[in-house]
């Protein structure tokens, strides 16, 4: 199966968010519960450094959850950012505290799976079936609502993923990074869009590359400006996805919240910055793209074969 058409931007029906927005901005903030003793999941050891427990790496992560986040709500407050967080379901059963600061915000979710030690590489069908099922329920439980978006942990999906998703009523999914703008997906049954999520303004993947917070600042900086800049200009496809990606293990240390605190600041302080969560983008794609874009898919599909 074909699971994305190709289409280049520029020749798509134009993007239009509300209010003629040019920049769709969401801020991602991943809220995860690593195991101290995970058991062994088919093709990778969670933790990589013998023997274990690996200290090291779990009190690494722990640190967000004990005192990184609360630094990020604080950030957050004072920017008026409504984040969308890339949800371990297990977090908020460990961490209740951290479940109703979230609530009292009114911030989104999606799901990053229970643990954050726990792939899906090489799961069974049934069995991935089951998994994501666990999810939806536990969300469910937790707070009363339908889980909207997907992102596989440690992104290990597998070829199975986005039918079951899509099969389970889940509208976005967040494992592909390949475009600037939501897109459909060819799924079994239901359907999907990929919503732009991010490893380039991403702080996890900075962490393990000689970059620190003045750098990522630069970066969502130049980013947004290039995104700002074609939006501005005809014939480009309209709208554009920006995506900022958290880890407060690693954002939420005393000496690097600051950098990213003004990068952000900077972004929303432009016009044209429409502010939203993951449902939010992806609610307003299916009401008013979906069509026009499935159409343009299937004359481009037709014009090709010609």
């Amino acid at each position: 199966m074909e699971r994305v058409a190709y289409s280049p931007i520029v020749e798509r029906p134009p993007l239009v968010w509300p209010g003629g927005a040019r920049v769709a901005l969401w801020v991602c903030p991943n809220i995860e519960h690593y195991q101290y003793l995970p058991g062994p999941v088919r093709v990778r050891d969670p933790w990589p450094r013998m023997p274990h427990p690996d200290v090291l790496g779990y009190g690494i992560k722990d640190y967000g959850n004990r005192v990184g986040m609360w630094r990020l709500f604080e950030s957050m407050d004072r920017l008026g950012i409504k984040c969308t967080v890339s949800l371990n379901l297990a977090a908020f059963e460990h961490y209740p505290e951290i479940l109703a600061a979230c609530e009292a915000r009114g911030w989104d979710y999606f799901s990053h799976g229970i643990y954050n030690t726990e792939y899906l590489w090489g799961m069974p069908e049934d069995e991935e079936r089951d998994y994501v099922r666990d999810n939806i329920e536990t969300f469910r439980r937790l707070t009363g609502r339908q889980l909207a978006g997907w992102f596989s942990p440690a992104v290990s999906h597998t070829l199975n993923t986005p039918d079951l998703v899509a099969e389970a009523g889940i509208k976005y999914f967040c494992d592909w990074f390949h475009d600037d703008q939501p897109f459909p997906m060819n799924v079994r049954s239901g359907r999907l869009i990929t919503l732009p999520y991010s490893m380039e303004l991403n702080d996890a993947v900075l962490y393990n590359q000689p970059f620190e917070a003045d750098d990522m600042g630069r970066m969502i900086r130049d980013y947004f400006d290039q995104l700002y800049a074609e939006t501005g200009r005809d014939g480009t496809g309209g709208g554009r996805v920006m995506c900022v990606a958290l880890h407060p293990y690693w954002v939420g240390q005393p000496h690097r919240l600051k950098p990213i605190e003004d990068a952000l600041d900077y972004v929303i302080g432009h016009d044209g910055v429409w502010q939203a969560t993951g449902e939010e983008i992806a609610d307003w794609y299916y009401e008013y793209h979906w069509d026009a874009v499935q159409a343009h898919i299937a004359a481009s599909r037709e014009a090709r074969h010609a």
